[in-house]
């Protein structure tokens, strides 16, 4: 099996696509278990965001796996294939390795560093292994990468190469200390848009939410107030700094909210599907500022020389990654071969001692360590060997090799891999 990776994101796809692309809840769970349920496919898992749509399987045929996946996409978006596929990026084995570091480094991101991607890679492992659609391949290649973005934050200046997309957004708002705030939400993204307003200087922080307690904990922890999510038509009224982010999948606030507002008003949609009504842009006083605001401004798309530590971070994780891979593929064939030598071991030993039932205990003991010595002995250096050989392009020759040379049965190491598993 192979990994391969079908999606798309802000640089190939513009964000009313990804939009239309996006998939939460219910809708997230059907499309798992879909791709999951293809012939071809083992294993999957989808990395759903404002930036990015990606499914990520493994495969047993590239095309065939390729032409499911990208058909379920345009199945559960409802977007036409061939509208969707010429945004679809591909990438496999390798290069699928390769991407999903980069993406958990923040280098495929909107806003390049921001750590919002751990988190959610994260919690879509964590989705693809309630339901069963994660296995062993999946599960330590994601935890790998999750390593590997740690490690980027915390060894290099990437968290500084670019802000969140809260702060990249708020950057486009100019000074917001003394303003009346306003948090729809209490996710993920509006956890971080409070904490940001609150290091910014807004005291005055209002968070609505649909389930009250979880807003009423948010607000506590930047000193707000939190309201039922009834009263965000009346707190609007009241607010010059909005920010929403509920992943509602339909419009919460609407013109007719705004209108009449009779002040500058900054509105800041991070959702995906939108939570504002683009027609709110038409209101006299009304900024809204959105991800297609944000991708179009290039607020924190560059990097510098963070970006290319991360770079190179990537290329020596990859390489380490694919050199225990390679190692991994032939470690089933030495256990295999280790197996039937100690059968040979416990057959001959057998045989003697029927042909000299006077041995004693003690003699008995010595021929059989002497025995075994000799075989560990025999097999310890060309099995060291082909594990360091594996680790090279085209190890898996060597694996090869050894099962034709010591003649051992196909299904010893599949059986030992599947123990493994």
């Amino acid at each position: 099996m192979s990994v391969l990776v079908v999606g798309l994101s802000h640089r190939t796809a513009p964000v009313a696509l990804l939009e239309r692309v996006s998939v939460t809840g219910d809708a997230l769970v059907k499309l798992l278990h879909d791709v999951r349920q293809d012939a071809c496919v083992a294993e999957t898992m989808v990395v759903s965001t404002c930036n990015r749509v990606e499914v990520y399987a493994t495969v047993d045929r590239f095309h065939a796996g390729v032409n499911a996946v990208s058909a379920l996409l345009a199945v559960h978006s409802g977007v036409p294939a061939e509208e969707l596929t010429p945004h679809l990026y591909v990438h496999y084995e390798e290069q699928a390795v390769e991407h999903l570091f980069s993406v958990v480094c923040g280098l495929d991101s909107m806003v390049v560093g921001e750590g919002q991607i751990l988190g959610q890679v994260r919690q879509a492992l964590k989705l693809g292994q309630k339901h069963a659609t994660v296995g062993a391949t999946l599960n330590d290649l994601v935890q790998q990468a999750l390593r590997v973005g740690k490690r980027a934050h915390a060894d290099t200046g990437i968290d500084k190469a670019g802000a969140s997309l809260v702060s990249a957004g708020l950057a486009l708002a100019g000074d917001v200390s003394g303003r009346r705030a306003l948090v729809v939400g209490a996710g993920s993204m509006s956890s971080l848009a409070a904490a940001t307003l609150s290091r910014a200087g807004v005291t005055d922080i209002v968070v609505a939410n649909r389930t009250y307690e979880r807003g009423a904990r948010l607000a506590a922890s930047v000193g707000g107030r939190a309201v039922e999510f009834s009263a965000v038509p009346r707190e609007l009224a009241a607010a010059d700094l909005v920010i929403t982010c509920t992943g509602a999948g339909r419009h919460v606030v609407t013109p007719e909210m705004l209108d009449g507002a009779g002040r500058e008003v900054f509105v800041l949609d991070l959702a995906l599907p939108h939570d504002v009504d683009p027609a709110v842009r038409s209101l006299p006083g009304v900024t809204l500022v959105d991800l297609e605001t944000i991708q179009e401004s290039g607020v924190g798309s560059r990097g510098g020389d963070a970006v290319e530590s991360v770079r190179r971070l990537v290329v020596e994780e990859l390489a380490a990654y694919l050199d225990a891979e390679r190692v991994a593929t032939v470690t089933p064939t030495v256990v295999a071969l280790r197996s039937k030598a100690a059968g040979v071991v416990e057959s001959e030993l057998g045989r003697l001692m029927m042909r000299v039932p006077g041995l004693d205990e003690r003699a008995r003991d010595e021929i059989a360590m002497t025995v075994q010595r000799v075989v560990d002995k025999l097999l310890h250096e060309p099995t060291v060997r082909v594990k360091q050989l594996a680790a090279s392009p085209g190890g898996d020759h060597y694996a090869e090799a050894l099962r034709e040379l010591f003649d051992l049965d196909p299904k010893m190491p599949e059986a030992v891999r599947e123990v493994e598993l």
